[in-house]
């Protein structure tokens, strides 16, 4: 039986990513339709915030680029989005290259080009309404702490996913991140009391 003859099955239930990354790449395209479905919501959220401006062109470049090497792809899920924002990452870099400027954080003004997919649309206003929260947040971090919040809580990646798709040691992920933390809770502190 096929990916695409379980999907009926199993709509409603969370799918095992494993599975269907298996099945998508044997080739199954209802199985990468699904793929896509899970990975992207966060994949095009974390790009608006490195670049806002682009962020639909280069999560378009991303998904192609990994379409041109899915079929060398091994591992399983958590090593896919690992791979996936990290192809995301050298895209957001070479398109500030190409501008001749350094990333900036800049708040996503929530507006979209059209209207969401029936398929995305309660994700697209949740993502929604997290956003001004997600802004508020990484605007006081350093922008290597801002990328490991928006890795771990935007995109939902793991630890060991985070560390993959930076180059950097899950040590070190942890450590950006608890002083993230330790950073957002003084400013959260701060502004407690001054109102």
């Amino acid at each position: 039986m096929s990916f695409a003859e379980l999907a009926p099955i199993l709509v409603g239930v969370e799918p095992d990513l494993d599975a269907v990354l298996a099945a998508a790449r044997a080739g199954d395209e209802a199985a990468m339709t699904q793929l896509f479905r899970q990975v992207h919501p966060g994949l095009l959220q974390y790009l608006r915030r490195r670049a806002p401006d682009v962020a639909e062109d280069l999560a378009s470049e991303t998904w192609m680029a990994a379409a041109g090497d899915f079929s060398g792809f091994a591992g399983d899920i958590g090593d896919f989005r690992a791979w996936l924002f990290t192809v995301a990452r050298r895209r957001v870099a070479d398109h500030y290259r190409r501008c001749g400027r350094t990333p900036s954080q800049v708040a996503w003004n929530g507006d979209l080009d059209g209207p969401p997919s029936p398929d995305v649309g309660e994700q697209v206003l949740a993502d929604m309404a997290t956003d001004e929260a997600v802004a508020r947040l990484v605007r006081n971090l350093s922008p290597d702490q801002s990328e490991v919040v928006l890795l771990r809580v935007v995109a939902g990646l793991s630890v060991d996913e985070a560390a993959q798709a930076m180059g950097r040691s899950a040590g070190t992920v942890r450590v950006l991140q608890h002083r993230a933390l330790r950073r957002l809770r003084k400013v959260w502190d701060r502004q407690v009391v001054t109102r």
